[in-house]
């Protein structure tokens, strides 16, 4: 399997394990039968839940723009050093930016998302054939 297809995994599966996290985060502050219940009503999320809660969206939306340009990719045959390089930032950089987040460090988890953002760019760039 091509880098960036093993890359795609592992990024799904980081976001199989963060919504697992918030999951988990969400009945410690909550309560099980209450987030087992419709949740109407419920109040917001505070502290370590609501981080979780924010870091599964915002790998969600990164992945939702990463994952169907490695897909185009590789049914194009347009894998190659500038996608491998583009997974690998984008990969790693939400790997960190999910544990900075969850940790609560401020100031450098958008440094993270950044180089998270330039891998998807390298992705896209070499399926419009500019890279």
């Amino acid at each position: 399997m091509p880098i960036e297809l093993r890359l795609l995994v592992y990024s799904t599966a980081l976001l199989l394990v963060l919504v697992l996290i918030q999951a988990v985060a969400g009945m410690r502050a909550k309560g099980a039968m209450v987030m087992a219940d419709s949740r109407d009503g419920l109040s917001p999320p505070e502290g370590f839940h609501a981080r979780a809660l924010r870091v599964v969206d915002n790998h969600r939306e990164g992945l939702t723009l990463f994952a169907p340009l490695i897909l185009v990719a590789s049914a194009t045959g347009t894998l190659g050093a500038t996608t491998a390089l583009g997974a690998q930032l984008f990969f790693y950089s939400r790997l960190a930016h999910a544990v900075i987040y969850l940790l609560g460090v401020p100031k450098v988890r958008p440094l993270f998302w950044a180089i998270g953002l330039v891998g998807t760019i390298m992705v896209l760039a070499a399926v419009l054939g500019l890279a």
